[in-house]
């Protein structure tokens, strides 16, 4: 099964540009299943297999032709692939490993403040504030007063004398009244 690697190492020993790209192909599945497996889930989402893959690959490609690098059969240069890619994984993941430490999930962090209102929305809650009291009867305005200003059901039929479920139904009518009289006008 050695025997293609074998002709293939050595064409790849003699400098045969053509050798390289078959050579890497030939080896690429087994190292990126080793760095897929050696790569912690936080850092995936930091680099790609194949990011490493291809900076040990360049850097084979130089040691053979600068350093003139030649290995016995194609199962030493498989481990020496693998050794490498398992090097420069651990480089990497120490590049990385602080930045990952202190990343907090999205769900960690609160919502931003709301922003406040634009003078428009200020302007069209007075206008809808004018037209609520026009259409509302003078016994009710103390009512809807106290609701504007954050009273409780509870607490505003303490202040009035009323039941919580009166001040409900008012608040329902006035609410009815004035979805009616936007639907007409």
């Amino acid at each position: 099964m050695n025997e293609p690697l074998d002709q293939l190492l050595d064409q790849l020993c003699s400098g045969d540009v053509a050798a390289a790209g078959q050579a890497f192909v030939a080896f690429e599945p087994y190292l990126r299943k080793a760095v897929r497996r050696q790569l912690p889930p936080p850092l995936r989402s930091r680099f790609d297999s194949a990011d490493v893959l291809q900076s040990v690959w360049a850097d084979v490609l130089r040691g053979f032709r600068e350093a003139g690098w030649r290995f016995v059969d194609a199962d030493h240069l498989r481990g020496f692939l693998f050794i490498a890619t398992r090097n420069r994984l651990i480089d990497r993941i120490r590049q990385h490993q602080k930045s990952a430490d202190r990343e907090e999930p999205l769900g960690a962090w609160h919502d931003p403040p709301a922003p406040q209102p634009r003078p428009s929305e200020y302007a069209q809650a007075a206008d809808l504030w004018e037209r609520i009291q026009e259409r509302c009867p003078p016994e009710h305005r103390p009512i809807l007063d106290l609701r504007r200003q954050g009273y409780s059901l509870t607490e505003i039929g303490e202040r009035t004398s009323l039941h919580p479920d009166s001040v409900r139904r008012i608040l329902r009518t006035l609410a009815r009244q004035m979805a009616f009289a936007e639907d007409e006008g």
